[in-house]
């Protein structure tokens, strides 16, 4: 029988439904009606500038964002007549439209605003993009000559003004330095994904978010595509919470709506489904008006099939298939489940110490120009789940070496996942000095609770001797078809939610990266078969799996159960 239980605010249990209908897959959103009609007149009447016959939005735009457009600007708590829409995240994938289309919202809430002298922008992440966004903008204005008499356009600074009130709309490409003087009343981000790969992302977000608990208020629209690499930093932030929010798990009164073309995740990685072209409709709300369904098949078979990796980043665009979930056969067998074991209580080491009867660590190290990487399991008392935590390092020089991944792992840098040494001996007593912590707290046994990729590690084991550790608690473990256990059976913890985990990104990139691959009989995971991609925390992680699985006992007492500091 349905439940007759009230949703979360904005939770959508449906939208996979909704999309397979062909309808937007949006809660529904109480609104004023007059405010949402004044702003359908206004947008309607705005002409594409680069299309044949510059048609108006009444015609060339779809109802699935107007639905969105009249949602932001005119939601309306129907008891206390406040606005309901604080922020908006929307994916739809590549050629929808959607730059053309946020730039006459853009306008439309500019025509909006009765409050005098206030600033909007509209963001992109590149400026060829913010110039297209403003070029969009300008051009249905001069198309108009009413509306040439309502803003003022210019063209150098990429501002237009609307001359009753003087509130202007910024157009600019992201940067660190983007918000200045004033919070914005509105903002809009075109293509926020790319903000996964810029550093202090999440810090220029908190300042724009800053305009929202303001008397005024705020407002924060993001669209985009899904990202053509794991999803990372801000991005990664943003799309979890509206999925949480979408399915329920946001909150009672969540101020973001979420609108999210994309299949069940079931969907994204059944490859036989996706590959029909038949079912590429229900994430292509402009399918037949921005978008040849034709010319997007010969695409997908001209270029989009060529290899693995220009399918999945072909999917990733067009179809929204998250990197890592849709071609994952070749993905480690643990990343799907990797998302659904994250315990949030488990923000640091001290806190899985806390919790835990006895631990064990595992360490891949790496040279100048990669990474090192340390990770501690713990087994929890009474429960007996594994509780897992990660550290990682880097020199300076592997960011040069390593460009492609610069902006992630400065991401990572950020949030403490990863620590920037200024020496190969910096980088291996910061790592005993984690390791002897764990000791000290009396939860590392007495043989094999340090296990070691014996490869390039001379400086790690002097600095582990120099804290006291050596063998036999330090061990080497096998590498390659010996790591079997830990490849094959960590899934399964993972599966029954035996094992888990703080949920830090640069795990989750790690996990991400993974490719496994059979030999003989048994599924490896190494860095020759995950190609350039890092997974040296994941390396670490099955090092200390394999001391685990070895059931070990604790040589001491936990000084946190001497303390009587244990979390149950």
């Amino acid at each position: 029988m349905p439940t007759t239980e009230a949703q979360p605010r904005f939770a959508c249990p449906d939208w996979w439904d909704r999309l397979q209908a062909g309808q937007i897959p949006m809660a529904d959103v109480p609104l004023n009606e007059a405010k949402a009609a004044k702003a359908l007149a206004f947008f309607n009447r705005l002409k594409l500038p680069d299309v044949p016959g510059t048609p108006p939005l009444s015609e060339a735009c779809g109802d699935w964002f107007r639905d969105i457009l009249c949602a932001f600007l005119a939601s309306e708590d129907p008891e206390t007549k406040q606005r309901l829409v604080w922020e908006l995240l929307c994916m739809v994938p590549k050629k929808n439209s959607k730059t053309t289309y946020v730039a006459a919202l853009g306008l439309t809430a500019l025509f909006m605003e009765e409050a005098p002298n206030r600033q909007m922008l509209l963001v992109a992440p590149s400026q060829n993009i913010s110039e297209r966004c403003f070029n969009q903008a300008q051009g249905m204005i001069r198309l108009d000559s009413r509306l040439d008499a309502i803003f003022k356009v210019q063209d150098h600074l990429k501002c237009i003004t609307r001359r009753k009130t003087g509130t202007m709309l910024d157009v600019k490409t992201f940067d660190t330095s983007i918000v200045t003087g004033e919070i914005p009343i509105l903002t809009i981000i075109d293509e926020v994904h790319e903000l996964g790969k810029k550093a202090k992302a999440a810090a220029v977000m908190q300042q724009i978010r800053g305009g929202g608990i303001t008397m005024q208020g705020g407002q924060v629209l993001m669209i985009t595509t899904q990202s053509d690499e794991p999803p990372a930093g801000i991005w990664a932030t943003e799309l979890k919470k509206a999925r949480a929010i979408r399915d329920g798990k946001g909150g009672k009164s969540p101020i973001m709506l979420p609108v999210l073309y994309e299949f069940p995740v079931e969907k994204q990685r059944d490859q036989e489904f996706w590959r029909d072209m038949q079912n590429w409709k229900y994430l292509l709300p402009n399918l037949g008006r921005s978008i040849d369904p034709q010319r997007l098949a010969d695409d997908y078979e001209n270029n989009g099939k060529v290899s693995k990796e220009a399918e999945q980043i072909w999917t990733s665009q067009h179809l929204n298939i998250e990197i890592g979930v849709g071609i994952g056969g070749d993905g480690w067998s643990g990343a799907p489940h990797w998302e659904s074991c994250i315990d949030l209580k488990i923000a640091d080491l001290d806190d899985l110490l806390k919790r835990c009867e006895v631990c064990t660590i595992g360490i891949d190290w790496g040279g100048a120009d990669d990474l090192a990487a340390l990770y501690v399991i713990g087994r929890e008392r009474f429960t007996k789940r594994w509780l897992g935590w990660g550290q990682a390092w880097a020199r300076a020089t592997v960011f040069e070496q390593r460009k492609g991944i610069a902006h992630l792992l400065r991401q990572f840098e950020e949030c403490g996942d990863l620590i920037v040494a200024k020496s190969g001996e910096d980088q291996a007593e910061s790592a005993a000095a984690v390791c002897k912590k764990v000791y000290e707290a009396g939860l590392l046994p007495a043989t094999g609770g340090i296990g070691l990729d014996s490869a390039g590690v001379a400086l790690l084991v002097d600095a582990l001797e120099e804290a006291g550790l050596e063998d036999p608690i330090v061990q080497a473990v096998t590498q390659g078809w010996k790591l079997q256990t830990a490849v094959s059976s960590v899934p399964l913890k993972l599966e029954d939610r035996r094992f888990l985990h703080g949920g830090q990104p640069i795990m989750a990139w790690a996990v991400g990266n993974a490719k496994q691959t059979l030999r003989g009989s048994n599924y490896v995971v190494t860095k020759e078969v995950s190609g350039a991609a890092k997974i040296d925390p994941l390396m670490a992680l099955f090092n200390a799996a394999m001391l685990m699985f070895l059931n070990p006992e604790a040589a001491g007492t936990s000084v946190y159960e001497s303390r009587g500091l244990l979390m149950v």
